[in-house]
Formats: structure tokens, C-alpha cells, sequence
């Protein structure tokens, strides 16, 4: 991400998506040079491997003779976790040995169309708890429960409405921003764009609503579950395929007139294999959902959050929702992966469910399992890591689907970022 000058609304976003072959802008370091002719600063950060945004302000002159080769940042960066506290035991991508060298961050390159072909497309439901700040306490911006209200907004408009038209300026519109259900619960939709982008303007949108908040004195909270007894805060993830030209290749030309399940009859060929791909992956990449020890509090029966192996049309319990015609038309046939939380790292969420996805369009996978509407009560879906520790085991075992469709070294880097989360929640002595 950079950004110039600051967070009031007034600044320009250059995403590290630089564009493509379908049309978008192609960001060069000339024109990059021209839209930066009034200031004088720029930021730049990039995400560590919470999804936090580290960065820094570096001056315009320094900002453009550092595009050709890139932004350095020390290692250290993806050596500690969110409090700066380093990890227990070096990482393959940095280490106390080789002492924390710099690492490159960005180096801003000119695609070629030779790179593309399909394109993936996404947009982002994401949910916070909104807190307002006191002396003694954070306490919810708006008390008990009341989603899509058109009244509680109303008490803290200037913040809600402030938000929203930020939005646009920093390059990571929202198409709608509402209550949700728990007190002071709010969500927002991040309109769709190439999946590159989306996980920028992810990033973008937390960091926004913190910055704005603090004007109002209103703290954004991203935990998956801050509060007992409510349900938590969502990530939810949509997504679908295009061809070059644009064409949904997730829909069915003419509806299947004898489908296995009708929840599949307007799902292309392509598709199905897309879904098989990811309901096999689910499993072994939770940790690219539910990151956290406190994002399995999230994944509990009864609070709107799946639990398990699931899928099914328009259904709002399973793990992935398929929506399709005749619900929508048929260039918004898509996939709603709801298993993420409000904490998960938007590029490696991102990254695991394209992955998966067309693992299962190349080996042409079929779709194993009946969807949640057509199950009997005997038919139980396979559950899904209740722990952080069981999501683990199963994301490093040697034969996972993670290993195979991940970087190598990617999957021990970040198995070893939350074994360091693991050895801190088992020393910390808790009210329970």
C-alpha cells in the first residue's frame, strides 16, 4: 500500500496490484511520478504475517529512486509477532543468526498480458465490533442486539457516515455498511475487484476505520470473538472466475436439467470442480481462515458461524455458500467462503482459496459430499479443527493439501508464527 499524504480522506491509494491485461491501469514510475506532483510524503507498509500493516514516511525524492529497486525493511518484520515480542524459534524466512537482514518488500514491475489468463475476482464482507473509548472500560458503541437498524447508526452518523465516503478516497470502496447482529456490531461490503487488490483494500479498510475512529474516540475491533454469548466478527469472502473478456465462468450457460443436487444446476462444469476443490482443502488450510487461539471461540454450533465441511445454495450455515441463478444473475454466480474471521490475513486467505479451488479444476475433482440442505440428520458433516492446535497438526502434516498447494517453506514459516501464538496463550494465566 501507498498512500499519499494521510488518512483524512484526502490521500491517493497505489495499490501493489499495478494492473493487468483486462484493462486496469498499468501503475509505471512515471505515472506514478505524476500523480504524486503536489506532495511531498509518502507511506508505505505492507503486511506482517498477522496481517498487520508495518510501514513507514519516507520522503517523495527517496520514495521514487526506491521504485526501480525495490523498498527495504528489516526481516525482523516477519520475526516477531504483533506486540514486537520475537517468535520462540527462528523461522526459515528470518533469524537471530543471520541478524535480521533487510528484506525487499516491493519492487514495482510493468506486467506483460503473457502472465495472465483467467482472472479471480472477490469482494469482502468484513465485520468489527465498534467500542467506545472511557476511562474504566472499552464498552460497545450501541448496547443488545438490532442488525441492519436504520436508528443506531444514527447515534454516532459523523463516524458512519465519515467511513463510508473515506472509503472511496483510499481505494477500498464499500458497496454497503450496516448492523449486524451483537452490540455495536457493524459490517461492511468491499466492492469486488481482482483478488490481488481486494486483499490491498482489506488491509486498507481496517486500517481506515481505526484511523477515522480515533477522531470520534471509537476503537474498531477485529477479534474474531471479543465478547461471550454473542456471535462473533466475520471475514466472509466471495468469489468467482472470469475469462478475459469478462464472462463468469463459474455459471452454466443453460441450467443442468438432471443435476445430482439442484443446488448445482445453474454451477458450471468449471465450477464444481472449483467447489470440490476447495470443500477437499478446507480442512488442512484453516489456518489461513482462523489464525488466532481466539478464532476457534468464533467457530462454535448455534452462533452463525460454520463448524464443518459444508456447502449449499443460498445457505447461510455452511462453510460455503454457493449463489447462483436463479437467486442472482449469472455474472454474480459466486462462492461465499464463510469461515474466515475479522482477524485472518487477507493475502493468505485469499491466496489459499484460489489454490485450492483450482487444484480441484485441474485434477477435474467432483464433488464428494451431499449440501447442507439435502443431508439427512444421520448423515453428519465431517467437523472441521476445533483448536488452533488441531488446525495446526493438520496444516503441517507431511501429506496436507496446505503442503501441496503452498510454498513449502511458506507452510513451516507460518506454522512456526503460530506455534509462538500456541506458547503464549498456554503461559498466560487467565480470570478462568
Amino acid at each position: 500500500m501507498i498512500e499519499a499524504p494521510t488518512l483524512n480522506g484526502s490521500g491517493r491509494v497505489i495499490n501493489g496490484a499495478l494492473g493487468d491485461a483486462r484493462g486496469a491501469t498499468i501503475m509505471t514510475p512515471e505515472n506514478i511520478a505524476t500523480l504524486l506532483a503536489n506532495d511531498h510524503k509518502v507511506k508505505v507498509a505492507g503486511l506482517d504475517s498477522d496481517g498487520v500493516l508495518r510501514g513507514k514516511v519516507m520522503s517523495k525524492e527517496k520514495f521514487l529512486v526506491s521504485i526501480a529497486s525495490g523498498f527495504a525493511m528489516s526481516s525482523a518484520v516477519f520475526g516477531w509477532d504483533m506486540h514486537d515480542e520475537l517468535y520462540s524459534s527462528d523461522t526459515c524466512i528470518t533469524s537471530a543468526q543471520e541478524g535480521y537482514f533487510e528484506l525487499e518488500f516491493m519492487n514495482f514491475q510493468t506486467p506483460t498480458a503473457d502472465g495472465y489468463s483467467e482472472g479471480d475476482r472477490s469482494n469482502h464482507d468484513i465485520a468489527a465490533f465498534l467500542t467506545k473509548n472511557s476511562q474504566k472500560a472499552l464498552r460497545p458503541l450501541t448496547s443488545g442486539m438490532f442488525a441492519y437498524s436504520m436508528t443506531r447508526p444514527v447515534a454516532n452518523k459523523d463516524y458512519f457516515h465519515q467511513l463510508f465516503d473515506y472509503s472511496e478516497d483510499m481505494n477500498c470502496r464499500v458497496e454497503s455498511w450496516h448492523t449486524e447482529s451483537g452490540p455495536g456490531v457493524y459490517e461492511a461490503a468491499i466492492k469486488v475487484s481482482e483478488v490481488d487488490e481486494m486483499a490491498d483494500k482489506v488491509a486498507l479498510f481496517k486500517l481506515l476505520s481505526k484511523a477515522t475512529g480515533i477522531k470520534y474516540n471509537i476503537t474498531p475491533c477485529f477479534m474474531a470473538k471479543p465478547i461471550y454469548g454473542v456471535p462473533g466478527s466475520s471475514g466472509h469472502i466471495h468469489v468467482s472466475l472470469t475469462d478475459l473478456e469478462g464472462k463468469n465462468l463459474f455459471a452454466r450457460d443453460s441450467p443442468d436439467l438432471n443435476p445430482q443436487w439442484r443446488d448445482i444446476a445453474y454451477l458450471s462444469d468449471l465450477g464444481r470442480h472449483f467447489l470440490a476443490g476447495l470443500l477437499d482443502a478446507l480442512p488442512d488450510i484453516m489456518p489461513m481462515f482462523a489464525p488466532t487461539v481466539n478464532s476457534y471461540k468464533r467457530l462454535i454450533e448455534n452462533y452463525w458461524a460454520p463448524v464443518d465441511v459444508s456447502w449449499g445454495l443460498e445457505h447461510r450455515l455452511a462453510s460455503i455458500r454457493v449463489i447462483t441463478a436463479p437467486v442472482c444473475k449469472p455474472g454474480a454466480t459466486r462462492f461465499e467462503v464463510r469461515l474466515p474471521g475479522a482477524d485472518l490475513h487477507p493475502h493468505y486467505a485469499l491466496n489459499a482459496i484460489v489454490a485450492a479451488g483450482w487444484r480441484g479444476v485441474k485434477r477435474k475433482m467432483e464433488i464428494s459430499i451431499p449440501p447442507a440442505g439435502s443431508r439427512s440428520p444421520e448423515d453428519k458433516a465431517a467437523r472441521l479443527p476445533k483448536s488452533l492446535d488441531e488446525a495446526l497438526e493438520r496444516f503441517r502434516a507431511k501429506g496436507s493439501v496446505a503442503r501441496e498447494i503452498l510454498d513449502q517453506d511458506f507452510v513451516d514459516f507460518f506454522a512456526a508464527t503460530r506455534d509462538h501464538e500456541l506458547k503464549l496463550w498456554r503461559e498466560a494465566v487467565t480470570d478462568w
